[in-house]
This record gives structure tokens, sequence and C-alpha cells, in this order.
């Protein structure tokens, strides 16, 4: 039966493993997200067809009313 040769990791994948360690230690811990592909066809369209919905909408003018009295932007460019 022949030996197999044990896998080891690379120089890159340990420093990234460190980096990992180093941010759980300090109470972090990693979130996978799932965001829409902007670049899908149709994608903007889609944008277009919510946005204009939501335009006239009583509510949502109230809401972003809201956002924008409670938002605190100091420092924002």
């Amino acid at each position: 039966m022949p030996k197999t040769k044990k896998r080891t990791r690379s120089d890159g994948a340990k420093r990234v493993q460190r980096h990992r360690d180093k941010l759980r230690a300090m109470g972090l811990k990693p979130v996978q997200m799932w965001v829409y592909d902007t670049s899908r066809p149709g994608f903007a369209e889609e944008i277009r067809r919510e946005t204009q919905r939501l335009a006239n909408d009583p509510q949502e003018k109230e809401i972003m009313d809201w956002i924008e009295k409670v938002a605190d932007t100091t420092g924002w460019k």
C-alpha cells in the first residue's frame, strides 16, 4: 500500500487562520451574508419598478423622514 503524503497548509492559509483566530479571540464571529446579484439580467429594472412603487407611498415618506431625523451622520462624507 503506497504512503499518502500528509497535506499541509500553505503559508497563506496559516496566515488567514491566525487572523481569524485573533478576531475570534476579540469576541467576533464570521457571518455569511447572501445579497442580490446586481449583475443579473433584469435586476436594475426590478429595482426601478420597486422604487417607483414607493415614490408616492405616504408610509415610505414617514419612515424616511424619521430615519433622517434620528440618523447620526456626523463625520460622513
